[in-house]
């Protein structure tokens, strides 16, 4: 028997933003222990704003489990919060409003900002480097640093070695700005590993004093180059059995017409802020306009060559959540929209 070093994980009550929670547990098992051996949780409430001191107790209900690379015998254990009767979900669960649905196919993108003393990693102090251009996709040092360089390295390892499907990394418009992508089978899947990712990421980057910065458009400027940086989002591929399988223009035209009509559903649940990101410029499309365009970035949704070529079928991108977004709610109301669509 060993003794497992539990990193419970779980998303406290804090708004628009829920934060990242973890605290360790240690229990033996005789190997790595399966999703079905662990343990339910609980954690005082009154701490992270789900709960009053009076009455305090949540309780976490592991929904996913990884191997932890970085600890001897680690586990990462994401939670969700369920009330004290141990059943019903806590009102800040978001990953409970989420339909299951094991052939849906999600796929995000996440952007985000390494930040040091209150800026950008790379900006100059209380100043801008020089302007957009090089920094997307860059090579060296001038363009993305080392320090950053060396912690996308690391969270990649970090990420397979956990099991979680990171597909790509790329540093991006703005200096300081990278991506990764996640993708998952299933409908809470991609979001499970997604969390763990950007939990694992903030985690590393400790180590180095640097902080992630989520928030869609931290950097605010005049709108007009070369001060109005790229905002960051977390757009969202997503996939059905009937858009790879069947498909067809009738379908897709139903599907747009479903997406125009709950827009305004669909941005309440797309990130704070949304509306500093959503311009209409850097590869947007406004915050109040629903648009799908054939490989237009500058659309609410991406219709990729390959969907037209194919018969109208295979996965879209919406373009619109940001990078603060909760990928649960995100994954949930996309799916609630796609499933008020007949598929006759």
């Amino acid at each position: 028997m060993a003794k497992y070093k539990l990193e419970y994980i779980w998303l406290d009550g804090y708004q628009p933003l829920a934060s990242l929670r973890s605290k360790t547990q240690i229990k033996e098992f005789a190997s790595l222990p399966r999703l079905d051996e662990l343990p339910l949780w609980g954690f005082d409430g009154s701490s992270t704003q789900q709960a009053e001191g009076k009455s305090s107790d949540c309780v976490l209900k592991p929904v996913a489990s990884f191997p932890d690379s970085t600890r001897k015998h680690g586990v990462l254990v994401m939670c969700e919060v369920l009330m004290p009767d141990q059943k019903t979900p806590h009102p800040s669960n978001s990953r409970a409003t989420i339909p299951d649905d094991a052939a849906t196919w999600f796929g995000f993108e996440q952007e985000y900002f390494f930040y040091k003393d209150g800026s950008p990693l790379g900006f100059p102090p209380g100043g801008f480097p020089a302007p957009q251009g090089p920094y997307y996709t860059g090579v060296g040092y001038h363009n993305v640093g080392c320090v950053a360089r060396a912690i996308v390295e690391k969270h990649i390892d970090i990420c397979l070695d956990a099991g979680i499907n990171i597909e790509g990394i790329n540093a991006e418009v703005a200096k300081g700005q990278w991506e990764f992508q996640i993708f998952g089978k299933g409908s809470k899947n991609a979001a499970d590993q997604m969390w763990v990712a950007r939990y694992l990421l903030a985690r590393l980057c400790e180590g180095y004093g640097i902080d992630i910065e989520w928030r869609c458009k931290p950097i605010l400027g005049p709108f007009s180059a070369p001060l109005d940086w790229n905002g960051s989002g977390m757009h969202a591929n997503f996939s059905t059995t009937h858009m790879r399988e069947v498909g067809g223009k009738a379908y897709f035209e139903k599907l747009m017409a479903a997406f125009a009509k709950h827009m305004d559903e669909h941005i309440a649940v797309y990130g704070p802020e949304n509306h500093l990101r959503l311009t209409g410029l850097h590869e947007t499309q406004s915050i109040d306009k629903f648009t799908y365009g054939i490989a237009d970035r500058g659309s609410s949704i991406r219709v990729p060559h390959s969907f037209i070529n194919s018969g109208y079928k295979g996965y879209l991108e919406d373009r619109r959540p940001n990078s603060a977004a909760d990928p649960y709610l995100v994954a949930g109301r996309i799916l609630k929209t796609i499933q008020t669509v007949p598929l006759g």
